[in-house]
């Protein structure tokens, strides 16, 4: 008898576990849509489990044909090129001016039509259906134009001095600062440091203004002298050499193509053209300009008038040495007061002094006459006159004043005692002025009894009984 086998390991499969009672019904029990009869299993957790992968969907061949094209048109095919497996809004092939369907002429065979399954990856895969052979050829084009630049450069001298290979091709590309040292590819785009910022071309603020935005140096709203008309936008190179002849032409240029003349000029296409053209009618316009002028001169007259001018006039260039400071001004140059923005020395109505240029008593007005009111006419110096007897009278300056001894003695003699003797009006005065007021003199002099009788008789517009109280009076 043989001896008995080793014992069968039990099976721990998921289909042959026991039944957790613990796990929840509405995972346990498979959805309505699940058939039973397709899935015989006796897993209970089958639809909880992770799904069999689908397979592999084959892609469609592109553009492949079935077998050769037909002789004739067939009904139901497309009326435009003749196969079967599509019609004729879903064609293709380049639109004939007669289709296949009347000249049954040049059919084309048709196409393979394969039914896809692709599952949801494979329709947003952007790579399915790409054949790695098709970069082949991509790759061999590389490499016959590698043979061909290394046939070319072994040809010409490629050996230095000292016999090394020159740099690659790709070095002749590399950026070099004057030092002759190679940047970067990150910094090659960077401003050199011997390039100075237009902002600092000029320091003055008077001057010409720096915009930001375009990066240019404007003069708007700055004062119109030299120095801003020299800074803007770099002037000072563009008005030396033949820039502003080039300027011209170039306007003259772009005129003539938007004013769409027959003569259309381009400056970079045709320059000496251009410039013919445009000296010609210069010499045109100056002729018909002096024409005019002479005109003018034979009909009224002046010639003297139009001489030139005198030589010392001329502006011309001289050596003389100039500094200038941090605000760049010139060094020693007189400053030139500011000019407010009210009307300077403007004289009205005979003044010879302005507004305000007199002040008296809180007051402002005229130094030439002293009047005080503005827009009134100059009265000159008897105004003067008239304003100080005005101002004599109204301080008492023209009274005589007594001296302080005389007035002393006067006032003894009224205090000398004389018996039985009337005192002054003065003293009766000072007498009452120094006792203390009753409350019927504060009053008026008007005693309560007096104060009670008028209340009595007083009557007033709203007392209902004011007109019996009249009545009764009158009985």
């Amino acid at each position: 008898m043989p001896p008995p086998g080793p014992p069968k390991k039990p099976d721990v499969s998921a289909a042959n576990k026991e039944r957790n009672e613990y796990i929840p019904s509405f995972i346990s029990k498979k959805p309505f849509y699940v058939d039973d009869a397709s899935e015989p299993t006796s897993d209970y957790l089958e639809h909880q489990r992770l799904q069999k992968q689908e397979q592999d969907s084959k892609w469609y061949d592109r553009g492949r044909k079935l077998g050769p094209a037909a002789t004739k048109f067939r009904k139901g095919a497309c009326e435009n090129c003749g196969a079967m497996t599509h019609k004729a809004k879903d064609c293709l092939s380049r639109p004939r001016k007669q289709g296949a369907k009347w000249t049954g002429k040049n059919i084309q065979a048709d196409e393979i039509v394969q039914d896809v399954q692709l599952g949801w990856d494979a329709k947003r895969d952007r790579w399915n259906g790409y054949d790695a052979a098709e970069y082949k050829a991509v790759v061999e084009e590389y490499h016959e134009l590698e043979e061909m630049k290394k046939q070319v450069k072994a040809g010409t001298d490629n050996q230095g001095p000292d016999g090394e290979d020159e740099e690659d091709e790709g070095a002749k590309y590399e950026a070099e600062t004057d030092m002759g040292r190679k940047q970067a590819t990150s910094t090659r785009n960077l401003r050199l440091r011997e390039d100075t910022a237009k902002y600092l071309l000029n320091l003055d603020l008077d001057s010409a203004k720096y915009d930001p935005k375009t990066r240019s140096m404007v003069d708007s709203g700055a004062t119109a002298d030299q120095a801003a008309a020299l800074v803007a936008e770099e002037g000072f190179m563009k008005a030396s050499g033949d820039a502003a002849e080039f300027e011209k032409a170039q306007r003259y240029a772009w005129e003539t193509q938007e004013r769409g003349d027959k003569n259309k000029l381009h400056l970079q296409a045709n320059p000496t053209s251009g410039e013919y053209l445009r000296k010609k009618e210069e010499q045109a316009a100056e002729t018909r300009r002096l024409a005019h002028q002479k005109a003018i001169l034979d009909k009224y007259g002046g010639q003297e008038h139009l001489l030139s001018a005198p030589k010392g006039a001329a502006v011309v260039e001289n050596e003389r040495y100039v500094e200038y400071d941090e605000q760049g001004r010139i060094k020693g140059a007189p400053i030139v007061k500011a000019k407010s923005k009210y009307p300077e020395d403007i004289l009205i109505n005979n003044h010879t002094s302005v507004w305000g240029s007199w002040w008296s008593n809180f007051k402002w007005g005229y130094a030439c006459c002293h009047s005080i009111v503005k827009n009134s006419y100059c009265t000159g110096e008897d105004g003067k006159k008239a304003f100080q007897e005005t101002t004599r009278l109204r301080t008492g300056t023209d009274l005589d004043e007594i001296p302080k001894a005389v007035a002393w003695k006067e006032e003894e003699a009224r205090e000398e005692h004389v018996p039985n003797a009337v005192d002054d009006d003065w003293k009766a005065r000072a007498d009452a002025g120094a006792r203390k007021r009753t409350l019927e003199e504060m009053k008026g002099g008007i005693t309560e009894d007096e104060m009670e009788e008028y209340r009595r008789k007083r009557v007033t517009a709203d007392d209902p009984m004011a007109a019996y109280l009249s009545k009764g009076e009158v009985h």
